[in-house]
């Protein structure tokens, strides 16, 4: 067995695990215990929200980290070796990806945020909730993929090819597109706050990972598994603790108007349901066997939350619309991604019908 398949088989999980499979729950109460004590040790959270340098929020930061780097650690870049192989797949989800689902959230952000729902809004926070959106859209997913690739019996191998791919060109495409899409929206763009965070939660952390993984790959795959093992209960943690600290800041807009986590939702899941149709329905026009159709599609339509919400912070602030929005993708992901994979599933027969 190669390296690359190697890697390829250590990188999927043999399912879904408990936190990941209640991922809902935990931010639901993520939500309630940072609205708590955001009203209970105002200074604490202020203290915390001072802790800045460049407009980085130091604490935020390091849990960023400590999410990002376990998940990063998986990914093998060699895999992009293997694009050839599933050309038809790897364009159809890059097309998504890229083209459609950035655009298609800031359209439904216009439509929905500016208008629709204008009237139940903050009119001062309109603006922010569209960059979040954004800012939501343009992170393809790095690690919640290969759940997603192993529960619909996905090609490993595509998965991870695609997932390299992606993040290889979030280096580099990241920060023009959310910098195009929010100039669209009439948001001013922090150039210099955009360029660190694409550094700070991309670049860097990249880096970081690929020489841990190397480190570990050289001394053996049971370590390499072994190690990332243990690691993915640190990312959930620093997520969970990030959202406690988010809510802490947004408590009071939030208990004024609940109404606003509902009405954020509604965007977010039609771009969902409609980039994974759209990828999995142009797979089947082009042909593309079923098992990489289903993770083409799932990774057309979830998103690398940990970023969005880390560069949300950065630009627009703990107690912005953007944050909060950025939240609101974390909170339907995993419901709402259970139920594309559903729908993969049982539309095999179907899909694979002439």
């Amino acid at each position: 067995m190669s390296t690359v398949q190697s890697t390829a088989l250590a990188a999927q999980p043999g399912a879904i695990g408990f936190f990941e499979r209640y991922l809902t729950i935990w931010v639901a109460l993520c939500i309630v215990a940072g609205i708590l004590f955001g009203q209970w040790l105002p200074a604490v959270f202020h203290a915390i929200g001072a802790m800045e340098v460049a407009r980085v929020n130091l604490p935020v930061g390091v849990l960023i980290w400590i999410m990002i780097i376990p998940m990063l650690i998986k990914i093998d870049f060699g895999a992009m070796g293997q694009v050839a192989g599933h050309w038809r797949g790897i364009g159809v989800t890059l097309f998504v990806n890229w083209l459609v689902k950035p655009f298609s959230m800031a359209l439904l952000g216009w439509i929905f945020i500016r208008h629709l729902f204008a009237g139940w809004l903050p009119a001062d926070h309109l603006d922010s909730y569209i960059a979040g959106l954004i800012l939501l859209a343009a992170a393809p997913c790095t690690a919640m993929v290969f759940v997603w690739s192993q529960l619909c019996k996905g090609d490993p191998y595509f998965t991870l090819s695609q997932v390299a791919l992606n993040d290889a060109i979030m280096v580099v495409a990241f920060a023009p597109v959310v910098a195009l899409l929010l100039g669209l929206s009439s948001i001013t763009v922090p150039w210099d706050t955009l360029i660190t965070s694409v550094a700070l939660y991309i670049v860097v952390p990249v880096l970081i990972a690929q020489v841990i993984r190397k480190v570990l790959l050289a001394r053996g795959a049971a370590t390499y598994q072994r190690v990332v093992g243990a690691l993915a209960p640190y990312s959930i943690t620093a997520l969970l603790a990030t959202l406690v600290l988010l809510f802490g800041f947004q408590g009071s807009a939030i208990v004024e108007q609940p109404l606003v986590i509902l009405l954020l939702a509604v965007p977010i899941l039609i771009q969902v349901l409609l980039n994974s149709g759209l990828a999995y329905l142009l797979n089947r026009k082009l042909g593309v066997a079923h098992c990489v159709a289903g993770p083409s599609a799932l990774i057309g339509a979830s998103n690398f939350f940990e970023l969005a919400v880390a560069t949300a912070i950065s630009l627009f602030g703990f107690q912005s619309g953007a944050a909060l929005a950025t939240v609101v993708g974390v909170l339907i992901e995993v419901p709402v991604m259970l139920f594309v994979v559903g729908v993969v599933n049982r539309s095999q027969r179907w899909y694979e019908s002439p």
